[in-house]
């Protein structure tokens, strides 16, 4: 079966910059293995995989939308919500499916997430938001990421604050001792003083098998929160300060996240899988 097959650079204001992505639309659901294992062929930190019909007894929330069943696939597992691999899916669908669209709606293991373009090559993305609860620092983790921590939180993934942006730029963790933990991942930030974003981040996987993503869009569901109520701030600009780099431009709404960014497309074809 030939699948059409795009990548696409998320949170990018130029190519080779952000987070490549997958995008895979499929005429319907293949067997698990499949994906997964198409997911690890692209060998990149996401792939999504979209399908035009919706599960049985789900209804689209607004019938004058474009509406799929999205989901996400690491190179090790299906996960619940990815904010660049959205994107990227989106960008696809905008520019070869629904060129006059004005939103498209995804249904996903988080709910239903929703994407609009404000501007050209520019996307906004409806995600929930996850407060992170303050936790005690565990020295293990402090001591392998080799910078002095000044707090430790949960959510979906563990957050560790430092002193200032510099520290979070030049951080070379113990990828190894990262990677063994059994959470999704890991997360270093602190407040942007001295650059132009209100504050930075970088974001190491565990359990998602990635060593470090170079932007993440369900981070920003985590630490959007946490920034609003320190800075004072419902509007921010980020920076998840990896080698590619991406900036994610935030409109926290208390139980919503508001993210935005560019797209920019660097590959399509054709993947040939089995039926």
């Amino acid at each position: 079966m030939k699948v059409p097959l795009a990548q696409i650079d998320a949170f990018a204001d130029a190519l080779f910059e952000g987070n490549p992505a997958a995008v895979m639309a499929l005429p319907h659901w293949l067997p698990d293995a499949v994906l997964q294992q198409a997911a690890m062929e692209n060998n990149l930190s996401e792939t999504a995989f979209l399908v035009k019909d919706l599960p049985d007894g789900v209804q689209s929330p607004d019938p004058a939308h474009p509406s799929y069943h999205l989901r996400w696939f690491t190179p090790a597992v299906d996960v619940d919500l990815c904010g660049h691999a959205t994107m990227a899916a989106a960008s696809y669908l905008f520019d070869d499916a629904h060129p006059q669209a004005e939103k498209l709606q995804f249904h996903t293991r988080s709910g239903w997430l929703s994407v609009t373009r404000p501007a050209q090559g520019q996307y906004t993305m409806d995600f929930p938001s996850e407060v992170p609860a303050p936790v005690a620092i565990d020295p293990d983790i402090a001591k392998a990421l080799g910078v002095p921590v000044t707090e430790e939180l949960r959510a979906t993934d563990l957050i560790y604050m430092v002193e200032d942006a510099q520290t979070v730029i030049d951080l070379t963790p113990d990828l190894a001792f990262l990677a063994s933990l059994p959470v999704r991942g890991t997360i270093v930030t602190a407040p942007g003083t001295g650059t132009e974003y209100d504050f930075v981040s970088r974001w190491f996987g565990a359990e998602a098998g990635v060593s470090e993503d170079p932007v993440t869009g369900s981070a920003h569901c985590q630490l959007a929160p946490l920034w609003a109520e320190r800075l004072g701030k419902q509007q921010m600009l980020a920076r998840q300060a990896s080698a590619r780099g991406g900036t994610v431009h935030i409109d926290f709404e208390g139980e919503r996240t508001i993210l935005t960014g560019r797209c920019v497309r660097f590959m399509e074809g054709t993947a040939v899988l089995p039926r």
